[in-house]
């Protein structure tokens, strides 16, 4: 697995000021995607337990309120386990912290569920064009979902990411994928 970059102080992607990694390979290449650079398995750099480690290190700061994991495509069955291992890593540190994570996939899609078991917070669904809505917080088209994986886990179906900050789509719309 590889990675594009490490962001050590980002805040547009979750609540608070957060560390990003976006993670190298996506094979949906959405048109206009905002991160094309990450396309590429092999484009960027290895992801390594030192890597994992910077992360960590970097998220110990008392103003540092989650982990964003971006992409590329972390849930892609050649970033998963990299995947999990970082979140697994960061919740036993970090249990207070919440981790975001965006996926081209649809949550029911994602082959490795152990994932959910780390995540507060996952955006699910291709960024898709014909949707583009620049007014939405925490995704690019109007068919993508911000779930609260925890929640959903408890309820049983899924429910959606909300605070008193944040506006979403409080009606699930079908799009085909």
């Amino acid at each position: 697995m590889r990675y594009n970059k490490i962001r050590k102080m980002d805040i547009a992607n979750g609540p608070g000021v957060r560390v990003s990694i976006f993670l190298q390979g996506c094979s949906f290449n959405c048109k206009n995607c905002f991160n094309p650079d990450t396309h590429d398995f092999n484009g960027g750099s290895e992801f390594t337990d030192e890597v994992i480690e910077e992360v960590l290190n970097l998220c110990n700061k008392d103003y540092i309120k989650g982990l964003s994991i971006l992409g590329g495509e972390p849930m892609h069955p050649f970033n998963i386990r990299g995947t999990i291992k970082l979140a697994k890593a960061f919740k036993e540190r970090f249990p207070n912290k919440t981790i975001w994570s965006w996926s081209g996939f649809l949550m029911d899609n994602i082959i490795d569920k152990e994932i959910f078991n780390y995540l507060d917070v996952l955006v699910d669904g291709q960024f898709m064009e014909e949707f583009k809505n620049p007014k939405l917080k925490w995704c690019g088209s109007e068919n993508q979902r911000v779930i609260d994986i925890q929640k959903t886990i408890r309820a049983g179906e899924i429910i959606l990411y909300s605070n008193e900050n944040t506006k979403v789509f409080a009606e699930e719309k079908v799009y085909a994928h």
